[in-house]
Formats: C-alpha cells, sequence, structure tokens
C-alpha cells in the first residue's frame, strides 16, 4: 500500500513537472516581432540614392523583423547582385521605415524593376548600411579630342537615353522627332558604366540644343586609327537604305585569279530620283560625300591596291566605268601590297666635345652596332608610303625616295643619359650615308626589311618620353 502511493506521488509529480516544463517552452517559442513606423519617401537628389547589395542581407515584402514579412530576394541572390558585372542589379532607394528597435529599412527596387522591397539599412536613416551601400553606377572618362562633327549612324535604331541605360532609375529613351540624319553632333562629356566598362558619350545636336543624351559610344574615338569604333555614331552622315534605285554593289577580285577578296561593299547615291538601270553619273555622290570611283578606294581591302584604269598608272586616280548601273555589280581588280620594314642601326657614336678639348662620357651610352626599337626614337618627317608596293615586286626603284626622306627625317631619341655631375643628355640621330643605303637595300622587295645606318650624336638636355607609333620601324 504504502509502496504503491509513492509510486503514485512519484507520477504525479513526473507529470506536473513535463507540464511545467512545457509551459516555460511555450512561452519561450512565442516569437516577439518588432513595428514599423510610418513610411517616409526620400527627398534626396535621386541619383544620389543609387546602391548596390552588400550580399549581407536579405530583401523582405516589410521591414524584415516585422510580423508578415516575407522574402523577396534571399540573401544568397543578394550576393549575386552585389557581384553582379550589370548595371541592371544596382538598386535606387526611395523610402525608408524605421522598427520601434531603431533598425533602418530602406525601400530599394533594381534599376531594371524585377525586384523591390526592404532591405536592412544599419541604425541611421540618413547613410546607408547594412545590406546596401552607396554606387558610382558611371564613372567619368576622359573626353575624345574630336569633339565636333559626329553623326547618329541610325536614327530610328541608335537612340539616345536620359542617362546610359540602367544606370540611373527609369532612364528613357530621348524624343528624337526632329532630327535628321544630316544633323552634326558635338561630345560634352564622357562616362562609362562602371560595371560593364562600356563607354558613352553625350552629345547635343547642333542644329536643335532640345535633343541631347548619351549614346553608346563603343571603343570611342581614335585619333591614330584608320577605322573607327564609335558605337552608335559615326564620323560620317549615315547612307539611306539600299535599294536597286540607288546602290551599286561593289566587288573586288583578284587581278590574276579574279577570285574574290575580302567582302563587298555597297555605294548609295544620296542624290534623289535615280532608277535602275540608270548611269552612274560622277557627279553624284554617298552621304559620304563620295562619288563612286572615291568609295572604291576607300573601301579598298586591307593590304590590297586598286588596280587602275584610268592611263596613268596611279590608283589614286580610279575611275569607274560611264557605264556602271544603278542597280548592278561593279567589279574591280586589286592586287596585294606588302608593307616594308626599315631596322634603324646605330653605326657611328659622336659625344660631345667641350671647349677644352675634353670630351664628355655618360653612363652606359650608346654603341655602333645597336639597333632601335620604335620606343627609342620619336620620328618627325619620314614618308613610311613609300614602303608600300605590290607584294613580290622590287623595291630598288624606289631607294631613292626613300632614303631621301629618312635623310630628312628628324629622328630624337627618347633616353635620357647623364654624365658624372648629373647633368642630363640625349641622342640625336642623322642617317649616316643615304647612298649606302640604296646600295645595301637594291636586291630587297616589298615586304622586305631594309636596313639603315645612323651616326648618334649626344645632346644637352634631357629627352623627350614621347616614343614613337611607327609600325616601319623595324
Amino acid at each position: 500500500m504504502q509502496s504503491s502511493l509513492k509510486k503514485s506521488l512519484y507520477l504525479g509529480l513526473a507529470a506536473l513537472s513535463f507540464a511545467g516544463v512545457a509551459a516555460v517552452s511555450t512561452t519561450a517559442s512565442a516569437k516577439s516581432y518588432a513595428t514599423a513606423g510610418a513610411y517616409k519617401t526620400l527627398t534626396t537628389d535621386a541619383t544620389k540614392r543609387n546602391v548596390e547589395a552588400t550580399g549581407s542581407n536579405a530583401l523582405y515584402t516589410k521591414p524584415g523583423t516585422v510580423k508578415g514579412a516575407k522574402v523577396v530576394a534571399s540573401k544568397a541572390t543578394m550576393a549575386k547582385l552585389a557581384s553582379s558585372k550589370k548595371s541592371a542589379d544596382y538598386f535606387r532607394a526611395y523610402g525608408v521605415k524605421t522598427t520601434n528597435r531603431g533598425s533602418v529599412y530602406y525601400r530599394v527596387v533594381t534599376m531594371d524593376g524585377k525586384y523591390r522591397g526592404y532591405i536592412y539599412g544599419g541604425k541611421s536613416d540618413t547613410a546607408f548600411a547594412g545590406g546596401i551601400k552607396s554606387a558610382e553606377t558611371t564613372t567619368t572618362a576622359t573626353n575624345p579630342t574630336k569633339l565636333q562633327n559626329y553623326y547618329l549612324k541610325d536614327v530610328s535604331k541608335n537612340t539616345l537615353w536620359t542617362a546610359p541605360k540602367y544606370t540611373q532609375y527609369k532612364a528613357s529613351k530621348v524624343n528624337l522627332y526632329g532630327a535628321s540624319k544630316t544633323d552634326p553632333f558635338k561630345v560634352d562629356s564622357a562616362a562609362t558604366k562602371t560595371r560593364e566598362g562600356s563607354l558613352y558619350y553625350h552629345v547635343t545636336d547642333v542644329n536643335d540644343s532640345s535633343i541631347s543624351g548619351w549614346i553608346y559610344a563603343g571603343k570611342g574615338y581614335d585619333a591614330t586609327a584608320t577605322t573607327q569604333d564609335l558605337g552608335g555614331l559615326s564620323l560620317t552622315v549615315s547612307d539611306a537604305a539600299a535599294t536597286a534605285d540607288n546602290s551599286v554593289k561593289v566587288v573586288y577580285r583578284d587581278a590574276t585569279t579574279k577570285a574574290v577578296v575580302g567582302t563587298s561593299d555597297t555605294w548609295i547615291t544620296a542624290a534623289t530620283g535615280t532608277k535602275s538601270g540608270d548611269a552612274v553619273k560622277s557627279t553624284e555622290l554617298n552621304a559620304a560625300k563620295q562619288n563612286l570611283s572615291a568609295f572604291v578606294l576607300a573601301t579598298k581591302p586591307a593590304n590590297y591596291k586598286v588596280v587602275t584604269n584610268s592611263g596613268t598608272g596611279n590608283a589614286a586616280t580610279y575611275v569607274a566605268p560611264s557605264t556602271t548601273q544603278y542597280g548592278s555589280t561593279l567589279y574591280v581588280d586589286v592586287t596585294a601590297t606588302a608593307t616594308s620594314k626599315i631596322n634603324l642601326n646605330v653605326d657611328k657614336v659622336n659625344n660631345i666635345t667641350n671647349d677644352d678639348n675634353t670630351t664628355t662620357d655618360v653612363t652606359n651610352p650608346l654603341t655602333k652596332g645597336t639597333k632601335l626599337t620604335s620606343s627609342d626614337v620619336t620620328v618627325k618627317g619620314f614618308d613610311s608610303t613609300l614602303l608600300d608596293g605590290t607584294k613580290g615586286d622590287s623595291i630598288s626603284s624606289n631607294l631613292a625616295a626613300i632614303s631621301t626622306s629618312l635623310k630628312g627625317a628628324i629622328l630624337t631619341g627618347t633616353k635620357t643619359y647623364y654624365d658624372a655631375n648629373g647633368a642630363a643628355y640625349h641622342y640625336e640621330f642623322a642617317l649616316t650615308d643615304d647612298s649606302v643605303f640604296a646600295s645595301d637595300n637594291r636586291a630587297a622587295n616589298y615586304g622586305d626589311t631594309l636596313n639603315a645606318y645612323y651616326t648618334a650624336t649626344l645632346k644637352k638636355d634631357a629627352a623627350s618620353t614621347t616614343t614613337s607609333n611607327d609600325s616601319w620601324i623595324g
């Protein structure tokens, strides 16, 4: 009996203990939610409210600690947006709520509108922290050396933007109504998209200053390039669409084998009223102000020259046949060309002789046999076109002209040398003997490397650091 009573008391106490633990556990698991204050719209300059995710916090439908908040973008997704290389994944902050615990949640949206919600932003509603940080969506770039006379490649396609796309929220296309394909534009600033690195120019229509905006500029204007990659811009007025009534297809072919060389081009007249079958007149020009003959020369394949048909032996006077008709194909014969290079060899070195007949010596001077590279010298006045000719042909008939041009050119060293007292010097170079140049290279063909021998003379003062960009220097 006593044993039974003890057992009953034990079981009863155990049950009470279990119930007590359960009650405590239930109380502890009841979640305590924060409450959010009133929504406030951010009124500071919108362009200063561009932000990017840090990847440390998720995006919610409400401040994340408020009851009912649901995940819009997980922490992992926000981390991907943080490391994204796309401007579309930047955010614009436009509102804020602060919880009763002092946590600030910003209302944000991605530049492409895909994600929108609240994200923890630290403890201040005047500075971004926590899950977001300020972002510079564009980086200022250097203006091109050429600022005037750009044209839109295609007014219907290459439009302007109020800001480079996705670098500002709701960046939009500029209305080009009233802009003509012949309107010149000027560049007043340049920028790159920080994430993509793509270059944009801000341009204004010279004929209508109300038309202005940003346009993709490709690699940007390069004063040293023979062809330009300018994205939606061009340095010439764009042509109209080609039709049988306004164009001639130009096909280049090897003069010997008649095999097609390179790609075909199409010349399109800017004249009005022409019809298929009409003869093309030499006075009719395209948008770039070229007649058909000039277009043929301008668009020939690289490393080829047009075979003259003018009777003068000069390809620069090529004349399109007067029988060429609109809607037809013009076949143009070309021959392969080659460009020779020149090795600039130091043949003799002259040091400075002082008034007392002593010679100035510098540390590590040039020596006979040194071969100069394009980084060693600046060249002014040499006509490198003299090195261009028909591939395989002898260059001998042109050597005298090349020698004369080399003799008249100014070659200045780009390296500074110092004497024992620390005084600065540089070398200047002169062709040692032009007759020797012609003799030494008489067996060469176009495309071969020639040899020229120079006397290096030491001159006072430091050298200019401007190096040559001449590709003809061997």
